[in-house]
């Protein structure tokens, strides 16, 4: 049988197996490289990976496209076993978790292209072309099946998924990295073998769905879809909606401290000095003076706030986040602030602050300030003494995380 790819490629036959079948994969031991290298992680999948196989094969005789299957395995029952008799080229990766087997077979493939899906009979492998026409075409650096702008046959996900879970972990993503797409978590997907040595994928779970997404987003990589048509599975399910969805929350939150630390700190800070110096100042808003009791509220939001705000440059500093805070603040720490000049900052408020509570005490003892504890003056200069002292420590602290601070 000769199909001649209309891409460009081989004919899909040069590389001879023991029968037709066969012969629409690259072989392991083959000498002709593929075009398309097909991904599928397996856990004792022996139920759903030779229908998977097949539709790939479905799809090679009507495109042309010289494809190997790859299966990453890490099952205990004959999923290998099937998977080598369809012909699929199997690997064993040597830890465990869904990232890292994607990973792992990602250093062995060698197509030019690679398509990715489970194989448990959900994604319809036969539709892998279409997937990788815009790819190809090099309109996009990326194309995702979308399950959610597609078809969801009856069984196949979960109304809490499919109402609720995907759909808010996709507004959470697009949010947080720009990706815009519809199904963030749709794991059918195309790309060309050089958008690896672009991205930074490090997970080894099933956060690297997310993972791959979020850091495609936040380097302007064009990501496009197309509905696909989602099926139910074959075999037992092994996703466990809320630990699982937890852990893609985690991620993109700790990966984005921008909106879990910086911008919340902000807002907590302007907030709480807003109140404090109202309190100070003695406006009134309606006919309500805001007292001590504002401005110790006011006090406590500013300091909350402003440590926030480092915690954002501290896991900026120690993680290397893929979504970097680009807030003026944040990259003005980290560009131009040290150890010395930070420590001399905080102990310039701090003794502002001392001076001023210094002066209060030795008002307070000669009976100037009767009801010292109710002065608003006080509760500010104690403030600039808590924000100064915390800067001091937080010199010391990034200092130790980066030492070229």
């Amino acid at each position: 049988m000769t199909s001649i790819d209309t891409r460009g490629t081989q004919p899909i036959d040069a590389v001879q197996l023991p029968d037709e079948t066969d012969s629409l994969l690259v072989g392991p031991n083959s000498d002709v490289d593929p075009t398309v290298s097909v991904v599928m992680p397996t856990m004792n999948e022996e139920e759903g990976v030779a229908e998977c196989i097949g539709l790939v094969k479905a799809a090679v005789r009507k495109s042309g496209y010289r494809t190997e299957v790859v299966i990453s395995d890490d099952s205990t029952d004959h999923t290998p076993d099937i998977a080598r008799e369809e012909g699929a080229v199997v690997v064993k990766p040597d830890e465990a978790g869904y990232g890292y087997a994607y990973r792992y077979a990602f250093e062995r493939c060698r197509g030019e292209y690679i398509i990715i899906g489970d194989a448990d009979t959900t994604y319809d492998f036969e539709q892998f072309p279409e997937l990788l026409e815009q790819v190809v075409e090099g309109d996009a650096d990326m194309v995702m099946g979308s399950r959610l702008e597609g078809e969801i046959k009856d069984g196949a996900m979960p109304a809490l998924h499919e109402h609720i879970g995907n759909p808010m972990l996709t507004k959470f993503l697009n949010a947080f990295y720009g990706a815009g797409v519809s199904d963030a978590h749709s794991g059918f997907r195309a790309f060309h073998v050089d958008m690896l040595e672009e991205l930074d994928l490090e997970t080894t779970g099933m956060e690297f769905a997310s993972e791959m997404i979020m850091d495609a987003g936040a380097r302007d990589l064009t990501i496009e879809e197309i509905p696909i048509t989602y099926h139910e599975r074959e075999g037992e399910a092994t996703l466990e909606s809320f630990r699982d969805g937890w852990r893609h929350v985690r991620f993109m939150l700790l990966n984005a401290p921008n909106y879990l630390f910086s911008l919340p700190g902000a807002i907590l800070g302007i907030c709480g000095l807003a109140l404090l110096l109202s309190s100070v100042s003695g406006v009134s808003l309606g006919g309500v003076t805001f007292g001590s009791a504002s401005a110790i509220a006011g006090s406590l939001l500013f300091l909350v706030g402003y440590q926030a705000a480092n915690m954002g440059v501290f896991a900026t500093l120690a993680s290397d986040p893929i979504q970097r805070p680009n807030d003026v603040v944040t990259k003005t720490v980290i560009e131009r602030m040290n150890l010395e000049r930070m420590s001399t900052v905080g102990l310039v408020v701090f003794t502002a602050g001392a001076l001023y509570i210094t002066g209060a005490l030795i008002q307070w003892a000669t009976g100037a300030f009767p009801m010292f504890s109710g002065s608003t003056g006080t509760i500010l200069g104690l403030t600039a003494m808590g924000i100064g002292a915390l800067t001091v420590f937080n010199a010391f602290f990034m200092s130790a995380i980066d030492d070229s601070i």
